[in-house]
């Protein structure tokens, strides 16, 4: 899983994710913007899960992050709609609107997330 961390025109970061983590970005971008309380909830669920059979759910405003033991869930809200929603023969694209990715993957990019905001 590749990443890169950009300061946009008014100083706010914004995480470009690989092809296929799309969706890692834009949970960033979103639901994060700077928010480290929310970081701190998804590492210390990280902690609660792991060598459990528990899972923890967070639902944002955008996305959801869904992680167990193994992995790391995010899915955007828009994919929960029901499917008789949809014209028949009709599907989301949501090649960017989910991924999975490992839960010490996303850790790191936590990490890396955080050294590049204090400057570092």
């Amino acid at each position: 899983m590749e990443y890169e961390f950009l300061r946009d025109l008014t100083g706010a970061v914004k995480v470009r994710m690989s092809m296929g983590h799309e969706a890692v970005g834009h949970w960033f971008n979103e639901e994060v913007e700077g928010n480290l309380a929310l970081l701190d909830d998804v590492e210390a669920a990280a902690g609660d899960v792991k060598g459990s059979e528990r899972q923890w759910q967070r639902v944002g405003h955008e996305y959801t992050l869904w992680m167990d033991e193994e992995e790391v869930i995010i899915r955007a809200n828009l994919l929960s709609l029901e499917g008789d929603e949809m014209e028949e023969g009709m599907n989301y694209y949501d090649e960017e609107s989910l991924c999975f990715c490992g839960v010490e993957d996303f850790l790191a990019v936590i990490a890396a997330y955080r050294n590049f905001l204090h400057g570092r």
